[in-house]
């Protein structure tokens, strides 16, 4: 599943081409899942609409929509289209003439002659509308803290307490949004933290320290596109290389790279997790 980085990495994208343009027409799949919205009101409402802004809030690709003429109908206010790549999905920013790739389940033509299309073999992505509010942001908010951007005062007092593990916990996506399986055994490793360990036993100085190794791991993956270790392209098609830069995951029985010994798989929460039993204590 893409997670922070990778849904940064094609929120950025998709703002860059599209930012300013107007969808003009919309088209729908008949399949039913990726639709959180029903697809008859996303094809009434987004018509004529503005793309002011696409942001990320956790891993949901955000589209702040304006009517690009006043009127007092519901077509003609401002909404909110978000976009959540589930397993496999991917959002494209293409041209009318390129090839329509199997499983496309979204297709919003731009004024510009561009097309955005929604890709998804899995069908666990979502699409919905919800109503834009005033202010920075607008009205869609993920449950969790923003990884990017939060304290260690704030990090640490989200642990505080947790009986669970602190990667489990760090896969809550109540406690932090936008981290998953990737970027938690990365920055354990880099924190030297065990998968295992319970959150609450953890000291202080470890926690300030797994938080600024998140935001490292995190910083330095969106600026290598993500990690391509599945389905993920960015809004071009393109692959990530943050995958070249994994330290454990998905390295089970390979030597660390820091010490030489080789590194273990665990399930943890449910989730194959990696780890070296040198280096994270």
């Amino acid at each position: 599943m893409p997670e922070l980085p990778e849904v940064e990495t094609v929120a950025r994208g998709v703002d860059a081409r599209l930012r300013g343009d107007r969808i003009e027409a919309v088209w729908f799949s008949g399949k039913k899942e990726p639709f959180k919205s029903p697809a008859r009101t996303m094809a009434e409402v987004l018509p004529g609409k503005r793309v002011k802004r696409v942001f990320r809030v956790g891993k949901h690709i955000v589209f702040d929509l304006v009517p690009t003429e006043r009127a007092p109908s519901l077509k003609q206010q401002a909404v909110q289209w978000t976009v959540h790549l589930g397993m496999s999905g991917r959002l494209l920013v293409a041209s009318p003439s390129d090839p329509i790739p199997a499983h496309t389940h979204a297709i919003l033509r731009m004024r510009s002659k561009r097309e955005l299309r929604f890709v998804d073999p899995r069908r666990f992505g979502r699409l919905a509308l919800h109503a834009a509010s005033s202010g920075e942001g607008g009205g869609f908010a993920g449950k969790g803290r923003e990884p990017l951007t939060i304290s260690t005062n704030e990090f640490a007092a989200l642990f505080h307490g947790a009986r669970t593990s602190i990667k489990a916990a760090l896969l809550d996506q109540s406690r932090l949004q936008g981290v998953g399986n990737i970027y938690a055994d990365e920055s354990l490793f880099r924190a030297g933290i065990r998968p295992r360990s319970r959150a609450a036993s953890l000291s202080r100085k470890r926690m300030d320290r797994l938080c600024r190794c998140l935001k490292d791991v995190l910083g330095e993956a969106i600026s290598l596109g993500g990690s391509s270790v599945s389905d993920y392209v960015d809004a071009d098609g393109a692959r990530g290389f943050f995958q070249f830069e994994h330290k454990v995951y998905q390295r089970t029985k390979l030597p660390c790279l820091v010490c030489g010994t080789l590194i273990r798989r665990v399930v943890v929460a449910g989730r194959g997790t990696h780890y070296c039993p040198h280096c994270q204590s």
